[in-house]
């Protein structure tokens, strides 16, 4: 199933099922222009994977990780399906990261890669817009991972049997294809990313693990319309505006 938090008609916000075209909750459907599709969760953080496919290691000109290299982003990052995203005023370099992202069903610590499925409430899609004017003169990556808007993730969380192993993820500006990969060609696993992050902070019921981005970002300019998709999760849309 593919489930879809949103705001009906009335003002309420729902859990329903997610058609496509269309939302339901108790027995009632409506069309997307109907509703308000919100982020499928609400993390207390995002643990973001920095350099998980070799060939975007290779195009940022950096050495692959021995280990998971991890960064946060804050809640004040999570954007919805169909908002738009405000880029940071005066950066003259800021692009775009399609990434699958795993949400975390339970609060759990130090768990095992065999148990990772446990825990797994399942799947969505995340653009982690990263600034690089700031992110490539910083150790921390705050200004330059952590901006308002900065994780536009959704449209669904799709349960874990409906992502294919070697899923296939992409992205497209204004429909033109800028990346097209697999998560066959993740570095680190998501059950060892899942292990690795428990060691050292406890994950809550709605915390996000982002796990990467393939080869093939660039840049964001306003007015640009945003598509990711990853196989078997859905596709996340998004505009872009520069003030």
């Amino acid at each position: 199933m593919h489930h879809v938090r949103f705001r009906d008609p009335a003002g309420a916000v729902r859990t329903g099922e997610w058609h496509g075209d269309s939302v339901s909750f108790g027995g009632e459907g409506y069309d997307l222009d109907e509703v308000d599709v919100l982020p499928p969760c609400e993390p207390s953080k995002i643990v973001c994977i920095g350099r998980n496919y070799a060939k975007h290691a290779e195009e940022r000109d950096e050495e692959v990780p021995d280990r998971p290299l991890l960064f946060l982003k804050p809640p004040n990052a999570v954007a919805g399906h169909g908002d738009t995203v405000t880029l940071p005023a005066g950066k003259e370099n800021v692009e775009h990261e399609a990434e699958l992202a795993v949400v975390i069903g339970e609060q759990c610590r130090n768990v095992a890669p065999e148990d990772a499925e446990d825990v797994i409430a399942g799947y969505t899609v995340m653009n982690d817009v990263s600034n690089r004017d700031d992110q490539d003169i910083e150790t921390n990556w705050v200004r330059g991972k952590a901006f308002d808007g900065s994780a536009p993730l959704g449209p669904v969380l799709a349960d874990p049997d409906h992502l294919p192993d070697d899923a296939s993820i992409s992205l497209r500006v204004n429909g033109e294809t800028r990346q097209d990969s697999s998560i066959e060609h993740l570095i680190f696993s998501i059950p060892d990313l899942v292990a690795e992050i428990t060691t050292y902070m406890t994950l809550e019921a709605g915390d996000v693990i982002s796990t990467g981005t393939p080869e093939g970002v660039g840049p964001l300019e306003d007015g640009d319309h945003v598509e990711v998709e990853v196989e078997g999760v859905g596709v996340l849309e998004h505009d872009v505006r520069q003030d």
